[in-house]
């Protein structure tokens, strides 16, 4: 067993790494006061090759493995969440969908755009009645003679509403049998009539990303904007989250990084009762804490980004990663505001930021009761 990541992998890391010290951690702090998306970092993000990582460039992907997504999302959310979320739902929930059950025709015409960060595309699945229950969907697509109406609401939906979002994937409900639902995806554009995307403000994280409310008032689309099969809505969903929650567990890996590194360094320069603060048991034992979680935390993930690449069963191993993951990052980010004190608790506090920031992980693409089902179906409870 090599535990090593690959040569490849680490240079990435290191590629990925410098850029968002250099041209992400600058800006972090003004755009998250200001809640402003922005198109620039995205567009340098996008030249870095950070959109369609694991897309065949014959797409306009970048031809690379879901560990190397992972990595790349782990560097992000260390310096960021906020851009961190823009990648990995752009990854995840915007292209995924489309690269592995669009149909040729609709890869070609959307991808390219996608994969270059010239464009952002959005998966919308949650709505003010459907959360954890998605098949509680509100949302109906009613068929005609030249396609379909798509009429109802989303909420929460990420790269949705930003000045280069093109478009939403939307699970609606197409009929339905025994009292369950028929879901089906369909590619909805931007620029469709009755559709609108309104951004949602006053957010507790990831201040600078694209959040946006759906509204669609009875939008028409052909029949080729179908994604995937009728009814094949829901086998839709599940495969892209089961996906997505290692980008989610990424981030949260990333985060907890970030502060414990800010953690350790202040401890090492914050003086209490004549001594560093790092001298003291009481700071030392949380920060090995600390380190201890994340080195089992980033373990785990990427051997769970291992099974995915080799094409194996994931979908528990995503679950557990997620999990642990996203719980690890609440401890970890809450011991760091310890270790700070009262400085921990600003708003120029990075530690403040990863604090906040984290929260959302433990929710977004399934919260940690429904990865706890996930779990507890794969031993048959």
């Amino acid at each position: 067993m090599d535990f090593d990541l690959p040569q490849e992998h680490k240079l990435l890391r290191d590629t990925v790494r410098a850029f968002a010290e250099a041209e992400i951690a600058p800006a972090a702090e003004d755009l998250d006061a200001r809640e402003e998306f922005s198109v620039e970092l995205t567009g340098k993000m996008g030249e870095l090759g950070l959109f369609g990582m694991v897309v065949s460039p014959e797409y306009g992907g970048q031809g690379l493995d879901y560990l190397a997504y992972v990595v790349a999302c782990e560097e992000l959310a260390r310096v960021d969440g906020s851009q961190a979320a823009t990648v990995t739902a752009a990854n995840s929930l915007g292209i995924g969908p489309i690269y592995y059950f669009g149909s040729e025709a609709q890869k070609q015409k959307y991808l390219p755009a996608l994969c270059s960060g010239e464009g952002l595309w959005a998966f919308g699945l949650t709505e003010p009645g459907a959360g954890s229950d998605s098949r509680a969907s509100q949302t109906r697509a009613t068929e005609t003679e030249s396609g379909w109406v798509i009429s109802g609401s989303k909420l929460f939906i990420t790269n949705a509403s930003s000045p280069i979002s093109r478009g939403v994937t939307v699970q609606s409900v197409t009929g339905g049998r025994d009292g369950r639902p028929e879901l089906t995806c369909f590619l909805l554009e931007q620029e469709t009539p009755g559709f609108s995307a309104t951004t949602m403000h006053g957010k507790l994280m990831w201040r600078a990303s694209d959040t946006a409310e759906l509204s669609f008032a009875e939008c028409h689309v052909s029949e080729d904007a179908m994604l995937g099969t009728r009814g094949g809505g829901s086998n839709l969903m599940l495969e892209t989250l089961d996906s997505g929650r290692l980008g989610i567990a990424a981030m949260a890996l990333g985060a907890a990084q970030g502060a414990f590194e800010a953690s350790v360094a202040y401890a090492k320069e914050r003086e209490q009762f004549g001594q560093k603060i790092g001298k003291f048991q009481g700071v030392s034992f949380q920060l090995a804490d600390m380190a201890v979680e994340i080195d089992h935390a980033r373990t785990y993930l990427y051997r769970a980004a291992w099974l995915r690449d080799q094409e194996r069963p994931f979908r528990t191993e995503a679950a557990i990663a997620k999990l642990f993951c996203t719980e690890m990052a609440s401890r970890v980010t809450d011991a760091a505001v310890q270790v700070h004190g009262g400085y921990g608790l600003m708003k120029d506090s990075a530690v403040e930021r990863f604090y906040r920031d984290q929260r959302i992980l433990r929710i977004g693409e399934g919260t940690s009761e429904i990865q706890r089902v996930v779990i507890g179906r794969s031993l048959g409870l």
